[in-house]
C-alpha cells in the first residue's frame, strides 16, 4: 500500500500534506475524503496507506510530515534523472531510444579544456576513435591526458615484460594513436604481465573523466565495434565529487607503482 504514495506527484503530495496539517482532513480518513486530492485510480490504495500509518501511531501532523518527505524524494529523484543520461548503443529499432557511445565520447574529447582520464580494456582502430582527442591536444598544449590501458601477456608468450610493453608502445604509436605532435601519458597494470597466469589481472574498467566534473562510465571498449555497433550501455553525468574520486583512485594506482608508465 505504501508504494501508492510514490505514484502521487509532488504537488498532490504537498496538497494532501497541507490538508492534514491544517485539519481539512483528519486521520483516520476515508477514500471519499481523499478524492479531492488524489486521482480516482489509486485513491483506495492511498487511503489504505494512510490508515496503515494511523494504526502504527502517526498523528495528522506526522502524516503531513511524511507526505512532505515523499514529495521531496520525488523532486530529488526527478533532478537525478535529469542529471544522469543513459547512453545506449545498438541496432536502430523503431521507437527505441539510443545515443551512440562514439558520439558521446567524441563530444567529451572535443570539448576538453584541462585534463582527460581514460580507462579502457581493448583498443582497436584507435586512430579514428581518438582523432578528436589528438586534435584537442594539439590545440591546447596544456591539456593533460592520461590513459590507463590493459597490456597483457598472451598465452604461451614467454617474452620479458619489457619486450611486451615495448611492442605495445610501438603498436599504440604507429597504429592506434593519430599522427599528431603529442601523445598521452599511458599507464598499465604490471600484474597483467605475470608469468604465472594465476597472478595476472586485467585493467578492465572503462570510463572517461573530463575536466574534473564530466564522467562517462560504460561497458564499451575503445574499439570501432563497441563505439558504433555493439549493444552497450553507459551513464554520462556531471559530478565534481565522483570525478575527483576516480582521478584519485587512478593516481594512487600510479603512485603506488602498481600501474607503470609506458615510456
Amino acid at each position: 500500500m505504501r508504494e501508492s504514495l510514490f505514484q502521487l506527484s509532488p504537488n498532490e503530495l504537498r496538497a494532501l500534506a497541507s490538508a492534514f496539517r491544517t485539519g481539512r482532513i483528519s486521520s483516520p480518513c476515508s477514500a471519499p475524503a481523499l478524492s479531492r486530492y488524489v486521482s480516482e485510480p489509486i485513491v483506495d490504495q492511498v487511503a489504505a496507506a494512510i490508515e496503515e500509518m494511523t494504526k502504527i501511531g502517526y498523528s495528522s501532523a506526522g502524516i503531513s510530515y511524511a507526505l512532505d518527505l515523499v514529495a521531496d524524494c520525488q523532486v530529488n529523484t526527478s533532478k537525478l534523472d535529469d542529471a544522469v543520461q543513459l547512453v545506449m548503443s545498438g541496432p536502430q529499432l523503431a521507437g527505441s531510444e539510443r545515443r551512440d557511445t562514439g558520439v558521446v565520447v567524441s563530444d567529451l574529447f572535443r570539448n576538453a579544456q584541462e585534463n582527460v582520464l581514460i580507462a579502457g580494456y581493448a583498443i582497436y582502430q584507435g586512430r579514428r576513435l581518438f582523432s578528436e582527442l589528438a586534435n584537442r591536444m594539439d590545440e591546447l598544449p596544456k591539456l593533460d591526458v592520461r590513459m590507463f590501458l590493459d597490456i597483457s601477456r598472451k598465452p604461451g608468450d614467454t617474452s620479458t615484460s619489457d619486450e611486451i610493453v615495448r611492442r605495445f608502445a610501438d603498436r599504440f604509436r604507429s597504429e592506434e594513436w593519430p599522427q599528431s605532435s603529442r601523445v598521452p601519458k599511458v599507464f598499465y597494470d604490471s600484474r597483467g604481465l605475470e608469468l604465472d597466469w594465476t597472478e595476472r589481472a586485467s585493467m578492465h574498467a572503462k570510463c572517461v573523466v573530463v575536466d574534473g566534473h564530466r564522467v562517462f562510465v560504460s561497458s564499451a571498449n575503445f574499439t570501432e565495434a563497441a563505439q558504433e555497433r555493439n549493444v552497450e550501455i553507459g551513464v554520462l553525468f556531471e559530478s565534481i565529487a565522483a570525478a575527483a574520486r576516480i582521478n584519485r583512485f587512478f593516481a594512487a594506482l600510479a603512485d603506488s607503482g602498481q600501474f607503470r608508465r609506458v615510456l
